[in-house]
């Protein structure tokens, strides 16, 4: 899978992605460090690369429609924060990208589960 990972995930995240066989890019590497959330997104249409951040604000559905983007995922740590923490997330995601497509949906991961939002098509 493609992915795009935002400037808040460092390269030793970006190595797991592709030691995991995933093609993976990162805001960094592009040199788009502090450019607005909508440039981020409409270069991962642009590249068919999903986004994977810590950003919250990715995670509003209606400011960002999934179904618009190869697939958004938003990190979510716990409470209480461990330095460990954005590796199992990502463990995570590897896991379930392995399992279900990514794309035009919004995951939500957490360390134990995966929290999907689809839009549903409207008739």
């Amino acid at each position: 899978m493609k992915l795009k990972l935002d400037e808040n995930l460092g390269k030793r995240l970006a190595e797991l992605f592709q030691a995991a066989g995933h093609d993976t890019a990162t805001v960094a590497g592009q040199q788009m460090s502090g450019a607005a959330d909508a440039d981020l997104i409409a270069r991962c249409r642009d590249e068919g690369r999903a986004m994977v951040t810590l950003d919250l604000d990715f995670g509003n559905p209606l400011l960002f429609r999934p179904s618009q983007y190869p697939g958004i995922a938003v990190l979510r740590p716990s409470e209480s924060v461990s330095h460990r923490d954005p590796e199992d997330l990502c463990r995570t995601l590897i896991g379930g990208i392995a399992l279900e497509q990514l794309g035009g949906k919004l995951w939500i991961v957490e360390r134990t589960r995966i929290r999907v939002y689809q839009e549903r098509e409207v008739e």
